[in-house]
């Protein structure tokens, strides 16, 4: 019986260790970088909130989780259709879980907008701006860095965005990747028997309007 117990208990310790994390390409991650006040060449266009959309999922040993967190505010600079700039605010009282119902929903939003994740009562909002953009592989692709600030760490991201329209009057771009959560302070581990992941993915859709 004693043999059997140990086994068991070997077994959940290996389960809980194999939290993978969810599908996507970790974004680069550095220290803070300081912001210029030189201004971003080209014309300045006001985030679409309804039309934006910012998709999270976590993974755990047993599944996964995936919400949405809502943009407050934000703007995007454009120069001869490329863009060259952005600064986007998000609403962390807003973070919701979108795979459950009812009193399993409450449960899971309620938790993370406290002190083990995000601490939404201190911390309400979220921000990033953008300090860097590159040319990707084609036209369309670009490589952007940022500053990131999440429970009031600022860290410097780098990762892999689309353009998909760049007009006078418009432009949408998308973005996914994954960011190691501890590195702005949300160290929850998760139960012991069901651990979660390191990583969060973002799936970003961003609009913007003249």
């Amino acid at each position: 019986m004693k043999k059997i117990t140990l086994l068991s208990a070997i077994a959940a310790l290996v389960l809980a260790s194999c939290a993978g994390n969810p599908e996507g390409k970790k974004a680069e991650t550095s220290d803070s970088v300081e912001v210029t006040q030189t201004e971003v060449a080209g014309a300045t266009y006001n985030v679409d909130t309804t039309a934006s959309k910012v998709v999270w999922t976590g993974t755990k040993v047993t599944g996964k989780h995936t919400g949405t967190v809502n943009i407050k505010n934000g703007t995007v600079t454009v120069d001869n259709g490329k863009l060259t700039g952005a600064n986007v605010v998000l609403d962390m009282t807003t973070i919701s879980s979108t795979d459950l119902e009812g009193e399993f929903k409450e449960k899971l939003d309620g938790h993370l907008k406290a002190d083990d994740f995000f601490g939404v009562a201190t911390h309400p909002e979220a921000s990033f701006t953008v300090t860097e953009v590159k040319p990707g592989a084609t036209e369309n692709d670009l490589t952007i860095s940022g500053n990131l600030v999440i429970k009031g760490v600022s860290k410097n991201i780098t990762f892999d965005a689309k353009v998909l329209e760049a007009t006078e009057t418009a432009v949408k771009a998308t973005a996914n990747f994954n960011i190691t959560r501890a590195d702005w302070g949300v160290t929850y581990e998760g139960k012991s028997d069901d651990l979660i992941s390191k990583e969060i993915n973002f799936d970003i859709t961003l609009v913007a309007n003249k």
